[in-house]
């Protein structure tokens, strides 16, 4: 853990405080909507070091530069809004060990979803739940940190960004993703009022809401500041989104593309962002990750030293996605999903510096 606070101190003093070397006055210019550099989002906090979606990942990644961290929510049996990636909680907490719990298990009553037997976070009061621990679900990651750290509400994850926003002396935003709305509005639990509710009087950074399904938005429109975002994917490769641009344009302020929609060839997909950006879309791709970068760039192994700007390092970033990343800022994305934002923002500082 010390090595990961080390290397959050540094990339915040290098993003913050700029590149060594001589600096002209003009500002860099960005692709992005704005002319404003791309956000760093840490997809559920700094989940490639620590358990996802707890208070500890999503300081973690606020002390490693993260600009926004990503809490989505699910729903508890008496209607408290928690921080779960799915509705499901065998993979990312310990309630398969929890024998007071064995009898919880059943099939998935949602029919829009994958059939499977598990325990299903509606099932579960807050109390309950917050007597589970979290793990990481990911293969390949750590689980040093497995069973130490509580599932928390997002009321917790508003109150954590707030103080870590104060601490660190800049914004911190939060971009909650409204999981099966639809779902849980059939059972009784609609997001709209305890989301806004929850939301209202945060102020220690930019928030987004995002969702699969475009409903949900929809409602939202016109009830809240926040900006919306329409998470979309390709369901055939080169089709493009699953929902068309000029439609999410009417009632969302951004999208959430899968990242191989922002780098797809094929001629419905190209230049998705210019697409997108002629809507006055901001995009924000997903997901970023050191362990899984796309094929293209696997057998990468260096990004080259610019004059006085020092390249990412290999040891703590690899090579392949560094330039993902690079090549998606240089492309114009308005933010980054990723579950490394150390290296998120590594890649933005070294990319400022090198293009003064």
């Amino acid at each position: 853990m010390r090595k990961l606070i080390a290397l959050a101190a540094w990339v915040c003093a290098t993003a913050l405080a700029g590149c060594a070397g001589p600096q002209p006055e003009q500002a860099m210019s960005w692709n992005t909507l704005s002319g404003d550099a791309p956000l760093v989002i840490a997809h559920r906090g700094a989940s490639g070091y620590l358990p996802e979606h707890t208070l500890e990942a999503y300081r973690l990644a606020i002390e490693m530069g993260a600009d926004v961290i990503e809490p989505d929510l699910v729903f508890t049996k008496d209607g408290v809004l928690v921080a779960r990636h799915d509705r499901y909680l065998s993979t990312t907490t310990d309630v398969a060990d929890r024998p007071e719990f064995a009898d919880r298990k059943r099939g998935n009553d949602d029919p829009n979803d994958s059939p499977r037997a598990d325990w299903w976070v509606e099932d579960f009061t807050l109390a309950e739940v917050k007597t589970l621990r979290a793990r990481q679900p990911f293969p390949g990651r750590s689980k040093e940190f497995d069973g130490l750290y509580e599932i928390p509400t997002f009321e917790e994850v508003l109150a954590l960004a707030t103080a870590e926003a104060a601490r660190a002396g800049r914004k911190v935003g939060v971009y909650p993703e409204t999981k099966h709305p639809g779902f849980f509005a059939s059972i009784g639990h609609d997001f709209e009022k305890p989301l806004l509710a929850a939301l209202e009087g945060f102020d220690a950074g930019p928030v987004f809401i995002q969702s699969f399904e475009p409903e949900i938005l929809k409602r939202l429109r016109g009830k809240t500041d926040a900006k919306l975002v329409q998470l979309v994917f390709e369901e055939k490769p080169g089709a493009g989104p699953n929902i068309p641009l000029a439609e999410i344009a009417a009632y969302a302020d951004g999208v959430g593309p899968e990242k191989t929609l922002v780098f797809s060839p094929g001629a419905p997909a190209s230049n998705f962002i210019q697409k997108a950006h002629a809507l006055s879309l901001m995009v924000h791709s997903w997901t970023f990750r050191n362990d899984r970068p796309l094929p293209q760039y696997a057998g990468l192994i260096a990004i080259i030293r610019d004059g006085d700007c020092e390249p990412p390092s290999h040891e703590d970033h690899p090579a392949s996605i560094t330039e993902e990343i690079r090549e998606a800022y240089v492309r114009g994305v308005d933010g980054v999903f990723t579950d490394f934002p150390d290296t998120a923002t590594s890649v933005r500082a070294w990319l400022t510096c090198s293009k003064k």
